[in-house]
């Protein structure tokens, strides 16, 4: 905390003082570093709205510092990974939660985020773009072959490059721009696979099981959906409620198997988030999702069902 204190009054004095010398970056290299190596502190949170609250604020520090120090790998992963998050957790999930009883402001939402995820993705891309010049338009040509250029040192960048740019298709799945690199998406998740399949307790087989749940026409598969949920569970020893919902989300849904899907649901909601501290604030934030979805159930069924259904306490 010192270090970080003496960090900001150099860069706001330099600023002041000297606005092109070199200990300006000096003192932006230092703060980058230490927000990139921020520690958990928001995701071990009990309180969203808090974090809701306080998020804006670090992700446009980011972006200033960015403009001093563009090419600071840890940092532009730490605003990938942060826009990501904010964009899913306060921005989607709202318009999900609202859909049923405010449609217009429901697809504003959804624009924002995808808006957001867009500008994450390219924070990704950026960072990649250092160690891999022009890796960005190889992976929209020649997507195997770029991904292939990843090595196991740069999976975080990677996986929160390929969240950013599958959340963005996912929301914007009418607009063909953005559908047309979902190949891109599918290479970095599977290099992902090869590189460190535990990466997360098993984010990449939770990226899966979405991407496998897409039609055949698109290169979905419903088995193999189920074969990345079932190894995302035994990775994540079962304390994350991610893979159930969205395999719930997808699959079930897609099936019309109503019995599945309230069980998944279920599931992820008896989910304890004090089993997994560090993870506490995401699995709160899904749980909030899994009852959303509970409650509009009738909604993505076609048959009527009038069985009561008790959530698990």
């Amino acid at each position: 905390m010192r270090r970080l204190v003496a960090s900001i009054v150099a860069l706001v004095l330099c600023g002041v003082l000297l606005p092109g010398c070199s200990l300006k970056r000096m003192a932006a290299n230092g703060i980058a570093n230490s927000l990139a190596e921020g520690g958990d502190v928001f995701s071990r949170d009990d309180d969203p709205e808090l974090i809701r609250d306080a998020l804006p604020f670090g992700l446009k520090t980011m972006e200033s510092l960015l403009e001093i120090v563009p090419e600071h790998r840890g940092l532009l992963l730490a605003a990938c990974q942060g826009y990501t998050q904010y964009a899913y957790a306060f921005v989607q999930l709202d318009a999900d939660q609202i859909e049923p009883t405010n449609y217009d402001e429901a697809s504003r939402l959804r624009d924002r985020a995808l808006r957001l995820f867009v500008r994450a993705r390219d924070f990704g891309l950026r960072g990649l773009e250092i160690r891999h010049r022009g890796i960005t338009q190889q992976l929209q040509v020649r997507p195997d072959s770029a991904a292939r250029l990843l090595r196991a040192k740069e999976v975080p960048l990677l996986y929160w490059t390929a969240a950013a740019w599958g959340s963005a298709i996912n929301v914007g799945k009418d607009r063909p721009e953005l559908t047309a690199d979902i190949d891109a998406v599918k290479a970095l998740i599977a290099r992902g696979l090869e590189l460190d399949e535990r990466y997360e307790n098993g984010a990449f087989h939770e990226a899966m099981i979405l991407l496998e749940a897409l039609p055949p026409a698109m290169g979905g598969s419903p088995e193999r959906a189920r074969r990345h949920f079932q190894r995302a569970l035994e990775l994540s020893g079962g304390v994350s409620p991610a893979p159930y919902i969205t395999l719930a989300q997808n699959l079930s849904v897609q099936d019309q198997d109503r019995a599945e899907f309230r069980e998944l649901l279920g599931r992820a909601i008896a989910v304890d988030p004090e089993k997994n501290l560090r993870n506490r604030l995401a699995t709160l934030l899904l749980q909030r999702k899994a009852r959303a979805l509970l409650a509009r159930e009738d909604d993505l069924f076609i048959e009527p069902d009038t069985t009561a259904v008790e959530e698990p306490r």
